[in-house]
């Protein structure tokens, strides 16, 4: 990607009080999508360039208003013009729980404490103005799996029945996410922003929200507890899903539920990875595909995934389960 500043910026940014800042291009998180940190006077800003036709950032925005507007911490929004593609947001830092953890373990604890309390918070408030997480966006995760990793594996699959085993599975789970909450679908720890990290009782900041939808509360718990990016123990996943069921009262199926969206969401990542891989080069992710698998497998052994478990068993040889993915060719 060209290091030079996208046409407008300079046009967008005198129309705000960060005009003639010092702009400082930072990784972005998708081919068309920039971000660059801005200073001045001794302040931060962030700004982010999602330039249509390639990206549309209104859904992004329309969700930080939302979140802020409720009392979550989001990005404050100083300025937008979405039809450019610009957005300028307050600034969190470079602070992810991710990398605090991995530097103090021993505040792993409390900073998922935080991030449990955070998600009792949201799921407390009415569902936003989203669509709905219904059973064809839950089938066309799954399939991601069947259309990318079977490929990949040399498996010949039975992708009819994989639909049929899919919808008996999560057809008890769909009358228990109406009205539903807020689902923001990626809340894991690289997506939380540690905002006073000396603090750890501090705010965290979210971030990546773009994807809200209105589903299950169980989604983002599966997200955050079994994160395809970084290990969490047994004891603090269950820690974590009693804090969350002593703050939110989830009901007497919500185990079940747990289970039934950890596999759908596990099965739709082993299927982005290696889409990942097959498709944009990006053999990177393939690492992480044994942490996931190993994720949907205790899943899987759960009673209520019974036919897509079967379907596993009919489908996928016992030596690729046993080595949580097996090699990818």
């Amino acid at each position: 990607m060209s290091d030079a500043l996208p046409e407008g910026i300079h046009n967008f940014l005198g129309n705000t009080e960060w005009e003639g800042a010092e702009i400082a291009p930072r990784v972005g998180d998708a081919s068309f999508r920039r971000y660059f940190r801005l200073r001045m006077g001794g302040r931060t800003a962030m700004l982010m360039h999602a330039p249509p036709p390639h990206e549309d950032p209104k859904p992004f925005l329309q969700v930080a208003h939302w979140l802020e507007a409720n009392g979550m911490r989001a990005p404050h929004i100083l300025a937008e013009s979405a039809p450019e593609g610009w957005v300028l947001t307050e600034d969190f830092g470079d602070q992810r729980m991710r990398e605090w953890i991995d530097e103090h373990p021993k505040d792993e604890r409390d900073i998922y404490a935080k991030a449990i309390e955070t998600l009792a918070q949201l799921h407390r408030l009415p569902p936003g103005p989203f669509p709905p997480y219904d059973m064809a966006a839950y089938q066309r995760e799954v399939d991601l799996f069947v259309e990318w990793y079977c490929p990949a594996m040399g498996l010949v699959v039975d992708a009819p029945s994989w639909t049929a085993a899919w919808e008996e599975a999560l057809a008890p789970l769909m009358k228990r996410q109406n009205p539903g909450v807020t689902v923001l679908r990626d809340y894991h720890a690289e997506n939380i922003m540690l905002i006073e990290p000396e603090e750890l009782a501090g705010e965290q900041g979210l971030i990546d929200f773009q994807d809200a939808l209105v589903g299950h509360p169980a989604y983002d718990l599966v997200s955050l507890l079994q994160d395809a990016r970084r290990d969490v123990s047994l004891a603090l996943e269950e820690e974590m899903l009693g804090r969350y069921r002593a703050a939110a009262d989830p009901g007497e199926h919500f185990e079940a539920d747990y289970a039934r969206l950890g596999a759908q969401r596990n099965a739709k990542i082993v299927g982005i990875f290696t889409r990942l891989w097959k498709r944009d080069g990006k053999a990177r992710y393939l690492a992480m595909i044994p942490r996931v698998w190993e994720a949907m497998e205790r899943d899987l052994a759960h009673d209520a995934m019974a036919p897509v478990a079967e379907w596993f068993a009919r489908n996928v040889p016992q030596e690729i389960r046993d080595t949580f993915g097996g090699e990818i060719q």
